[in-house]
């Protein structure tokens, strides 16, 4: 790194800094305005609201540091170019695409750090916040509560079916579990009914059993006080399904969708809301990509040109990104595609003006 690409990106993060904790600084300050009188009326303490906004803020950090990102890249910048910098550089020979390079690696290595960010650290402290919403504020829903009606395809012949299951006693009433002889032309093999199932040191354990066999002419009935048995579906599992997506990391994220797929569930929405979790960091580079050769050329207005333009791409993105959801979703279309689509068609667009304004 020469001094040249030190003074492009000391002038880039010290612009990125100012604009994270500005917006973040009137992001909480009009949020504390909104729960101000719930806060009152619920006689929420102090130290509870300090650590509400402590547990919120990295939530907060997650969604404008795209948008900080653009900020940063139209002012430095726009700067450079204000002062005709950027004109002198590229008479000495320097194209616009050298110039931007320390951006794109600095770019590049942020998104990473926010997919680690967004994927393990956000969820942890979202946990807390949404804590203190169900005990203070009666916002969330109540962790621990019990889950009705479950359905389970265990394996592809193997049904698993709950009246009720409460994940603090790690039990559940109300057993049917349905054995079939084909997955594409079923036969029941066997059905098995219990009071109870209960999750003991890493197994299931059924209680007040009753097995039915079925043969061609015949059904064989069998009665247990107690019954061991192997399912693929875990306590660990269960749990999940009164979690939050807000609450839930990355795996814990797949272990949510892998339980609505085993209670036969249409996975398609949370697939894509997974796969644009994975997405949604590298818009940093997509947006830097976008504000370069935006700054870059001259333009009357200044700042205020420069806040519009950042607003406008950074809404058109999250625009973009709910519609392509949506479509996406109603036209089947592959989740992974359509977690991914704003990513690939804003990098092609921002390439095309990248190269429109190099030339």
């Amino acid at each position: 790194m020469n001094i040249l690409d030190r003074y492009i990106l000391r002038q880039f993060v010290s612009t990125l800094f100012f604009a994270i904790v500005s917006l973040c600084l009137i992001f909480l300050v009009v949020n504390l305005m909104e729960n101000l009188d719930d806060f009152i009326d619920k006689k929420v303490p102090n130290p509870v609201i300090i650590k509400y906004y402590i547990s919120y803020f990295p939530e907060i950090l997650k969604i404008l540091t795209p948008i900080s990102v653009l900020i940063a890249t139209l002012f430095s910048i726009g700067k450079l170019s204000t002062n005709n910098e950027t004109t002198a550089m590229k008479s000495g020979g320097l194209s616009l695409y050298r110039l931007m390079l320390p951006l794109v690696a600095f770019a590049v290595a942020l998104s990473f750090g926010q997919l680690y960010f967004n994927g393990w650290i956000v969820p942890v402290a979202n946990k807390t916040k949404l804590e203190i919403e169900r005990v203070y504020l009666k916002k969330a829903k109540a962790q621990g509560g019990t889950l009705f009606n479950l359905f389970f395809r265990d394996t592809p012949t193997k049904h698993v079916m709950l009246q009720y299951y409460h994940p603090t006693e790690q039990t559940g009433y109300q057993v049917a579990i349905e054995d079939y002889s084909n997955e594409f032309a079923p036969r029941l093999r066997s059905r098995i009914e219990a009071d109870r199932i209960i999750w003991e040191d890493g197994k299931w354990k059924l209680e007040n059993v009753m097995i039915r066999t079925f043969s061609d002419n015949s059904v064989f009935v069998k009665s247990l006080d107690s019954l061991n048995i192997s399912l693929n579906i875990k306590h660990e599992q269960l749990i999940k399904l009164q979690m939050l997506p807000d609450e839930m990391n990355f795996d814990e994220k797949r272990d949510y969708i892998e339980v609505l797929k085993m209670g036969g569930k249409d996975i398609r929405k949370n697939l894509i809301d997974y796969y644009a979790g994975f997405a949604f960091p590298f818009s940093n580079l997509i947006v830097m990509l976008f504000g370069v050769p935006f700054a870059s050329v001259k333009k009357r207005g200044g700042i205020a040109i420069q806040i519009t333009a950042a607003m406008v791409i950074a809404f058109t993105y999250l625009i973009f990104t709910e519609i392509s959801k949506t479509i996406g979703f109603s036209m089947n279309i592959n989740p992974l595609f359509v977690g991914w689509s704003a990513n690939i068609i804003f990098f092609w667009a921002s390439i095309v003006v990248l190269i429109k304004t190099q030339k």
